[in-house]
């Protein structure tokens, strides 16, 4: 009796131990404090109002201790602009970050336009005298000349008179040196009228040498060059002044470029550029730019730069041209690298062309909406003149799906419904880019109704259909400012696989179906083609979708509203949104 009493006494020892220890470990219940007989809702930091927990605890991003937040109490409100995500919503959307920081900035600028001759090395040859054209040294437009060669012969009396002149004063022999100066002088200005008539230094010598004049005088090419234009034929008569040929010298070509004026910031005289021409293909011509035209064209916005590049001569089945040739359509790489600047990766900035925001990472799943200040476009990168410093975390990954969500979640009516605002006016539209939309939609609308039919093989049909119809969209609104980001998010969104199952193909079309909800609201409040498609919430779309938002959004052309969320399960559960 006495072992059974003793065990017994151990047996209550070890119980009493166990219930002490249990006690002990486990996490305090949310309780009252301080004897006031409330309840505590929660605990939450104070600094980082996001950061939340059912137990005392240290915040997560700074380290201070979580404040309780009582029964009846509204607690501590997060910043305006941030967006608080759970871990599970971070991972769906695939959130990723990288760091603001100081880079050189590196930019490729590509630029078109045409092969031009030198254009202080372009003549014309006109008459100087009335005639007649007996012979053609040169009768076809590409033919290569060099100076001083001779391009026609000319029969012209008044050019016949004032050589015989010329040779009558060069005959002659004075008597004194007074005389002799006086001879000189007639002569000198015999050979001058020669001048200007069209003979050259050469033609005039070789007229004296010979001491006769001949009936037919040539017509020398006044530079090297090609042949671009021949005006005259053989038994043409001519005025003075007609045109008779155009040479070019194509020994050094103007690559003549347009460049807009929001890259003229990078470019300089002196910098080396790139230069291929599909008659030159695999060969890049490199030179330097020589000029910037400060004028700039107001159509295009756009200012002229020049590029010198030599031109030699090549032969080709045995003709011998120059390489490239006059007028030819080319492209112009510039290279550009400039000194250490702040930077953020450029994915990471939304509506860079209006008022560009990003992403930052406050850090416990908090993101927050900041307004940045851009200089420069790299490649890559662009440059930070204010709104972030170095260090800071922005959303490169994901930042088009958190902004839908912010805008989707922006404010809510009294009745509970989302109040959807718009991104403010934008251009209207054409009709091939409301066509282009409309294609969108309609195949959102056959997503959305796939889902709420629970069919899964039309929801991969109509979605091997998105892989051709986004890309459209985002070409067409290329040019359409403002409309371009929307139609970006969305392509973003669709580059989803075949759905092997309705679980998969609700969570591929949550991201979308955001993106698409946004474009939509932007289409009705300012196209009044698009007035009658109509937005509906599901506010448990987390559970069909776990780890998103609680509120899931979708599109319909009509009524009734069909649920793709939850489909046959409840199908009519969801609120219209306005």
């Amino acid at each position: 009796m006495k072992a059974k009493t003793f065990l017994l006494l151990i047996l209550v020892a070890a119980a009493s131990a166990a219930a002490t220890w249990f006690i002990a470990t486990r996490p305090a219940p949310l309780k009252a404090e301080n004897g006031s007989g409330r309840k505590i809702l929660y605990y939450q930091s104070a600094m980082h109002p996001w950061i939340k927990s059912d137990k005392p605890g240290k915040c997560t991003v700074c380290g201070m201790d979580l404040v309780p937040v009582y029964e009846g109490e509204r607690g501590f409100d997060s910043a305006k602009g941030v967006i608080a995500l759970s871990s599970n919503s971070i991972n769906v959307i695939n959130v990723q970050t990288t760091e603001v920081r100081k880079r050189p900035l590196l930019r490729t600028l590509r630029v078109a336009g045409q092969i031009d001759d030198d254009d202080t090395r372009h003549r014309i040859l006109a008459t100087y005298v009335d005639g007649r054209v007996d012979k053609l040294f040169v009768n076809y437009v590409g033919a290569e000349v060099k100076q001083g060669e001779p391009l026609a012969l000319i029969y012209s009396p008044m050019l016949l008179a004032a050589e015989r002149e010329y040779l009558s004063l060069a005959k002659q022999i004075s008597v004194s040196e007074t005389l002799q100066r006086e001879h000189e002088h007639m002569v000198n200005g015999a050979a001058q009228r020669l001048k200007l008539l069209g003979l050259s230094e050469k033609q005039i010598s070789a007229l004296r040498e010979k001491g006769e004049v001949v009936n037919q005088t040539e017509i020398l090419a006044p530079i090297t060059g090609t042949v671009v234009a021949r005006e005259v034929y053989e038994g043409k008569y001519v005025m003075t002044g007609e045109k008779l040929f155009e040479l070019a010298d194509f020994g050094t070509m103007w690559f003549k470029a347009d460049v807009y004026e929001r890259d003229l910031a990078w470019l300089a005289v002196g910098q080396t550029v790139e230069v291929t021409t599909p008659s030159a293909p695999g060969k890049a011509f490199t030179s330097k730019i020589a000029f910037i035209d400060p004028n700039l064209n107001d159509p295009t916005r756009s200012a002229k730069v020049r590029v010198e590049i030599p031109n030699p001569l090549i032969t080709t089945n045995g003709t011998l041209r120059r390489e490239l040739l006059h007028r030819l359509f080319a492209e112009g790489v510039v290279r550009v690298e400039s000194p250490e600047v702040l930077t953020v990766v450029r994915t990471a900035v939304l509506s860079p062309g209006q008022t560009p925001v990003v992403y930052v990472d406050k850090g416990g799943g908090a993101y927050e909406q900041r307004t940045v200040m851009l200089g420069r476009a790299g490649d890559e990168f662009w440059e930070v003149l204010g709104g972030l410093s170095e260090g800071e975390k922005v959303v490169t990954t994901g930042n088009l799906l958190i902004d839908s969500q912010a805008q989707l979640a922006e404010s809510a009516n009294g009745g509970g419904e989302t109040s959807i605002a718009s991104h403010g006016h934008l251009p209207a539209l054409s009709a091939d880019q409301k066509t282009a939309a409309n294609e969108l939609l309609s195949v959102a609308g056959e997503l959305s109704g796939a889902l709420a039919a629970d069919n899964l093989t039309n929801f991969n049909v109509a979605a091997k259909r998105l892989h051709t119809v986004a890309p459209t969209l985002s070409q067409s609104l290329g040019n359409a400012d403002g409309w371009l980001s929307f139609a970006q998010k969305i392509e973003q969104t669709v580059h989803f696989p075949e759905a092997g199952d309705l679980a998969a193909a609700r969570k591929a079309f949550l991201p979308f179906s955001l993106a698409a909800v946004e474009f939509t609201r932007q289409l009705k409040a300012g196209e009044t083609n698009f007035a009658s498609l109509k937005i509906f919430k599901c506010p448990m779309a987390n559970q069909a979708v776990p780890g998103a938002a609680k509120d899931g959004f979708w599109i319909q052309t009509n009524a009734p509203l069909r649920n793709p969320f939850f489909g046959s399960e409840m199908l009519d559960c969801g609120t219209e949104v306005k």
